[in-house]
């Protein structure tokens, strides 16, 4: 309510210091009129001989000139050599004097009281080729302070009760207009802290439907957020359970064996555990990392054959291990992608991963680089056993293993694989190879200048 009073008081005060300074001009026009025919009545009594000034008024016709109830009057009038004709010789005399047959008026103090004075600087009019005198008439104020008092009421008082009856108005506009904000404002502060529906705003001025549609879609991301977050937790606490019963399993057996060989057997299987755990929760935490929510992207140009290349090296010694083929074939020319080669490299781990995983002993995988106009194509293609028609929509869900496989996994690369290509704006395709066995990964990114092109 202060931004509304604030600005109608600043309005009133300017509106009432205006119209004073009108009021006073308005006054001083009228009674100035008064001073002006004494101080030219005063003139006419002015005589010169051809040597010297005379002044020639008499007592009573001094007396009906200056008549006056309410107020005093005092005149002066003196040669310009500073001799005084006539008058109260106590009226301080005005050192700067206009020429001309015009009257000059100014506000002065005499004898503690404001006066308005009128000073003529004018030839005698019975002697037109004299030296001038200069007549001062001064009026105390009484007359024009109370003339200037009714204006002011005349002038003010209405425009106050107008600027009233407007702040009332805009008072009362203000509350209606904000009445449904502190509906809503009530609605949200009873809400739970688990409570993220949204916000059903009635009756809002049309000005604030943006924000509260703006606050909706925030609460809707914040929603998917923590449902993630929860199901992420329930399904990692699911997936930890059996690792972590196994390594407490083990350790038990070590700790009841007295046989060293036994002991170094259950040490074995606990390594074995433990090293399957790690690999869950680095995946767990690879997981996380990649959710499109989670991310704030900060792409930079990358060779896809470079990347593809040095992943693929880095799994020549697990595929030597299995007696697994590793080949690797890149595109003929550089490959320029925008991305975050760091990601592309974890996509092409589990990819890699996967394929030597599922591929038995003598099996071959293949990573292949191909570029057309539009796409450039990530392939890894092994000769493992074949995915099911019937689980290919379900495999890039996370923790879902493939039924009657006998590899260890946790079923998150997958998962891993196609939040990096959301991330990175690519298509992730399954087919079958051709030669019957096995499987064709293909992810397919976006080239730049074909996004600029179609933009």
């Amino acid at each position: 309510m202060r931004l509304v009073l604030i600005p109608l008081s600043v309005i009133l005060l300017i509106d009432i210091a205006g119209s004073y300074f009108v009021v006073r001009h308005v006054a001083n026009s009228v009674y100035d009129i008064e001073l002006n025919e004494i101080a030219r009545e005063l003139l006419l009594h002015v005589t010169h001989d051809g040597r010297e000034f005379g002044f020639n008024l008499s007592a009573e016709a001094e007396r009906t000139l200056f008549l006056d109830e309410e107020d005093d009057v005092f005149y002066l009038i003196t040669t310009d050599d500073g001799d005084i004709l006539a008058g109260d010789p106590t009226l301080p005399a005005r050192k700067k004097r206009r020429n001309g047959s015009e009257t000059a008026y100014y506000d002065d103090v005499f004898d503690g009281k404001p006066v308005r004075i009128a000073l003529l600087h004018s030839q005698p009019l019975v002697h037109p080729a004299s030296e001038p005198v200069t007549i001062q008439v001064a009026e105390t104020q009484g007359k024009r302070d109370r003339y200037m008092r009714t204006l002011l009421l005349q002038v003010i008082l209405p425009q106050v009760l107008l600027i009233l009856i407007a702040g009332v108005l805009i008072w009362r506009g203000v509350a209606q207009g904000l009445a449904p904000l502190r509906k809503l404002q009530h609605e949200v502060g009873m809400r739970s802290h688990l409570d993220l529906s949204p916000i059903h705003a009635t009756d809002v001025p049309g000005e604030v439907e943006p924000l509260v549609g703006a606050v909706n879609d925030l609460m809707t991301r914040v929603d998917a957020v923590l449902g993630f977050q929860e199901r992420f937790i329930a399904d990692t606490a699911h997936q930890l359970r059996t690792p972590v019963a196994g390594l407490k399993a083990h350790l038990e057996l070590a700790l009841r064996e007295t046989d060293f060989t036994q002991v170094q057997r259950a040490l074995g299987h606990l390594y074995t555990s433990a090293e399957r755990l790690s690999r869950l929760v680095s995946q767990l935490l690879s997981l996380a990392r990649n959710e499109p929510h989670n991310v704030v992207a900060n792409f930079q140009p990358f060779d896809l054959n470079q990347v593809a290349l040095r992943a693929t090296q880095d799994w020549v010694p697990h595929a030597y291990k299995k007696d697994i083929d590793l080949g690797f074939e890149a595109s003929e020319k550089p490959v320029q992608l925008n991305g975050e080669a760091v990601r592309v490299t974890e996509m092409i781990n589990n990819l890699v991963d996967n394929a030597i995983r599922y591929t038995p002993s003598g099996g071959h995988v293949t990573v292949r680089i191909l570029q057309d106009e539009e796409s450039a194509h990530l392939i890894v293609s092994d000769d493992g056993p074949r995915i099911p028609v019937e689980e290919r929509q379900r495999i890039f869900e996370r923790f879902h293993r493939l039924l009657g496989t006998h590899e260890e996994g946790s079923g998150l690369g997958l998962a891993i694989v196609h939040e990096i290509a959301t991330l990175h704006n690519a298509a992730i395709a399954l087919e079958d190879d051709t030669d019957g066995v096995g499987n064709t990964f293909t992810v397919s990114f976006p080239i730049p200048h074909a996004e600029q092109h179609q933009a």
